[in-house]
């Protein structure tokens, strides 16, 4: 009996002291790797369970090699141990678990965490992997609130938010503001360009200008490579924590997604970012910041997009009115929408051309009807 009360006034002393070096003082986390199929081999996934069981995390790895510092759960190969991963994360055996792969469901996608080489930064890419919507621009705007979701998760109370100036950036912008003004709080980044903004360009990556960074999964994929690979020519992945977790609307799986190039500090950290998903209970963040979007509009702005159509002017056949210099430009307009807002300006007796601006398309005109130009344009959609 007396060995029994001695060791469990051991463990809680054990417990104590980990809570003041972790901030938490509930369970260690459970997180699971599956070890097999990296392209540095079973050695460097297994320095990375070491080295993240060494911050407080009950590590199970999932392979063939063993160590007294973490759990191995012996597999014969890759697919094996996928299949073991995924019976262990549904008997709730473990928190959550780091892969190289895994099929999330339409709706679902990662946010990855990366660290930016200007000032050493931490950044939120959203998102990753997987597809948030098959339409591209509702993806990017659920982006924005999984990444916020990941952000304050890992303890960024309110954390800032940029667009990446890719295909869709204008309109996800004009949405998330429509989703802000109805009560959904987003803190909007601001470029460090001298024309600032929230739609950031490649210079905002390097320097770390938002904490999330929105985008499509795909760029984000690209991004998450450059950003931890670039120092190392591309086969190994050096810096950050991967490829994030797996965030959606009521899925509550931990599954984070590191690459197949992805090197021992890497993995160890994307365990380490799961330890910390855990004990800040993700899926509670996830939940309140779903209720807070819908409550401020996010299913009504999202079927407005599906059902949008583009102007009439668009669909028929305009002429130009006469030429003018036009010397005044018109930002923040979607490229595939760009030869439309010009025709949409010809119809209304204003001469416009398309160009192209260091922030993205631009509608030209003269300078005595810029104001004009500008109320039509926001009339019709084009503008914010």
């Amino acid at each position: 009996m007396a060995n029994g009360i001695e060791k469990m006034i051991a463990e809680t002393f054990m417990q104590m002291a980990e809570g003041l070096e972790t901030g938490s003082f509930g369970k260690r986390p459970k997180i699971a790797l599956t070890g097999m199929g990296s392209e540095h081999g079973e050695a460097n996934a297994m320095a990375a369970a070491k080295a993240a069981a060494a911050d407080g995390i009950d590590v199970y790895y999932i392979g063939s090699l063993e160590d007294p510092a973490v759990t191995t759960v012996k597999v014969a190969d890759d697919e094996e141990g996928h299949k073991k991963m995924e019976d262990m994360l549904a008997s709730g055996e473990i928190d959550g678990a780091v892969t190289m792969h895994f099929p999330f469901p339409i709706g679902v996608s990662t946010v990855g965490r990366s660290v930016v080489p200007a000032n050493g930064k931490e950044m939120f890419l959203a998102n990753t992997t997987g597809t948030s919507s098959t339409d591209r621009i509702e993806g990017m705007i659920k982006n924005a609130i999984y990444g916020i979701i990941t952000a304050k998760a890992c303890g960024v109370a309110a954390p800032t938010v940029g667009i990446l100036n890719v295909d869709g950036a204008r309109q996800t912008e004009k949405a998330l503001k429509k989703l802000a003004d109805g009560g959904y709080p987003i803190c909007f980044a601001e470029s460090a360009r001298a024309d600032g903004g929230c739609v950031m360009r490649g210079n905002d990556v390097l320097q770390g200008s938002a904490d999330v960074m929105v985008m499509d999964s795909l760029t984000g994929n690209v991004m998450s490579k450059m950003l931890s690979s670039f120092t190392t020519g591309g086969s190994f992945e050096a810096t950050g924590f991967g490829y994030g977790p797996g965030i959606g609307e009521g899925y509550e799986q931990l599954v984070m997604i590191v690459s197949r190039a992805s090197g021992a500090p890497v993995i160890a950290n994307a365990i380490r970012f799961a330890g910390q998903l855990v004990r800040n209970r993700v899926f509670e963040v996830a939940k309140a910041e779903f209720a807070a979007a819908k409550k401020a509009g996010l299913d009504s702005i999202l079927a407005d997009l599906k059902a949008s159509q583009k102007p009439a002017a668009a669909e028929e056949e305009v002429k130009a009115p006469p030429a003018e210099i036009v010397t005044a430009a018109i930002p923040g307009i979607e490229v595939m929408d760009l030869e439309d807002a010009v025709k949409a300006l010809w119809k209304a007796g204003i001469y416009a051309e398309s160009g192209m601006g260091c922030t993205g398309p631009i509608v030209r005109i003269s300078e005595a009807n810029e104001a004009k130009a500008v109320e039509i344009l926001k009339k019709a959609g084009y503008v914010g």
